[in-house]
């Protein structure tokens, strides 16, 4: 868990996501008790240090209506969770991205329009809610960012986002004295994982940030499916 934990605060330091897209699948398959509670309630604290550390360049405008999104996604998300599957969520969500990710490899172009945040809003909602790991869908709407705007921005979003997601978990009893404990262990692990990107941040790329988006987005979809079939 901590070595999951880790890794993944690293990668979210980078690209902006990839703390849930990278954890999330793989808590699923090995340690479910960390999802969805526990690593959402990690990444919102990491979330606010990667908004933090370069709040200069956040898009107040593009946050705030992803953030109408994700919290209508939420609620959405609560509603599901009492009355639906999760699994079959789970499946229909590791689908649309994957779709989504292979538009973006043959060239298709996902602008950051207001409209097509808010939809990411909503679907970041409903995922990171279910799942914990609500960062695909803003990754691929928002991949043609400069990196640092990227970074920035979507640390604001999965900020109150995360905040709020635990909220609706706390009410319908999915996070409680367990998921709180386990979360406040594993958080050293995260603050040092965010410290080792610092340095990185400056040394790669817009095109490997972009690939890394991708490559994480594409995991993870995959591994959810993979964890659907053999629990089947």
């Amino acid at each position: 868990m901590s070595a999951l934990v880790l890794i993944g605060a690293c990668l979210q330091g980078i690209g902006g996501v990839g703390f849930a897209m990278f954890s999330a699948p793989i808590a699923a398959l090995f340690f479910p008790e960390l999802a969805p509670g526990p690593l959402l309630a990690l990444g919102c604290p990491l979330a606010l240090l990667s908004a933090l550390r370069e709040l200069h360049e956040v898009d107040w405008r593009a946050a705030g209506t992803a953030l109408v999104g994700r919290a209508a996604g939420t609620l959405a998300a609560a509603v599901c969770l009492m009355l639906l599957s999760a699994n079959v969520l789970a499946v229909l969500f590791a689908l649309f991205i994957l779709a989504g990710v292979l538009l973006s490899l043959r060239g298709g172009r996902i602008e950051a329009s207001p409209s097509n945040v808010m939809g990411a809003g909503i679907a970041s909602g409903l995922m990171g809610t279910i799942t914990s790991a609500g960062a695909p869908p803003f990754a691929l709407v928002m991949q043609y960012l400069p990196p640092a705007r990227l970074r920035a921005t979507l640390g604001c979003v999965f900020f109150v986002g995360a905040a709020f997601s635990l909220v609706m978990l706390a009410m319908v009893g999915r996070f409680g004295r367990h998921e709180l404990w386990l979360s406040v262990w594993l958080s050293p692990l995260m603050l040092a994982g965010f410290a080792l990107s610092g340095p990185l941040t400056r040394r790669v790329p817009r095109k490997a940030v972009r690939g890394l988006l991708l490559g994480l987005s594409a995991f993870g979809a995959t591994v959810l499916l993979l964890r659907e079939a053999f629990a089947s």
